[in-house]
């Protein structure tokens, strides 16, 4: 007869998750987005499927949805950005992402860093009349009624490819040791030669197929 103190072996321990059942509290090591949203609980799974929604519905062309840096990801390819993100040139320039962590669900826009976006941005988020809790380029959330959707759909239209490329390049000028003509030169011509119509804009159900 097992313990008073101890659970039985054949029944999980209160304190612990069931095996069966998703766990916000350990990292998620997912193989594509629908894997990484199937492997979510329920609640965290429906607001994050919240976001995305209005993240893909508001996708400029040209960008692509994946997995990266563990998490959602929405990016700039290397076949339009070949120099592709400058803290490590393997990984495609990133633009905004969603992940699920310990205690909490974190929004990354990217989108809204610059000077004057990031103006509008809070200004925005003010109107909202929601609190924004805000890390660098993080907004951390608990449910989706956190959120001013309205206004991170604005920020994610606000930023064509060709805009946020040419914005990122120009922070790099101001901040980089090197010559920014080579970079410059470079990312203008790949950005003006392979955005085009064949690269129609991720959609839901076009995302969800890739995934």
């Amino acid at each position: 007869m097992p313990s008073p103190n101890k659970p039985s072996p054949n029944k999980p321990s209160p304190n612990k998750p069931s095996p069966n059942k998703p766990s916000p509290n350990k990292p998620i090591k997912a193989k594509s987005v629908a894997d990484y949203l199937a492997r979510l609980p329920a609640d965290r799974r429906a607001a994050i499927d919240a976001v995305r929604a209005v993240i893909l519905k508001n996708l400029g062309k040209g960008y692509e949805e994946g997995l990266t840096y563990g998490m959602i990801g929405y990016y700039v390819p290397h076949s339009l950005f070949p120099a592709g993100y400058h803290c490590d040139p393997t990984m495609p320039l990133p633009f905004a992402g969603l992940a699920s962590q310990k205690n909490h669900m974190s929004l990354y826009l990217n989108c809204s860093c610059g000077d004057v976006d990031a103006e509008w941005f809070q200004k925005a988020w003010a109107k909202s009349g929601k609190k924004l809790d805000m890390g660098k380029s993080c907004i951390r959330f608990k449910k989706v009624d956190d959120l001013a959707l309205d206004v991170i759909g604005e920020a994610i239209r606000r930023q064509p490819v060709k805009r946020y490329i040419e914005q990122y390049i120009e922070t790099l000028d101001r901040t980089a040791k090197t010559s920014p003509a080579e970079r410059r030169t470079a990312a203008k011509k790949a950005v003006v030669k392979k955005i085009s119509k064949r690269s129609p804009p991720v959609t839901a159900k076009a995302a969800t197929k890739r995934a």
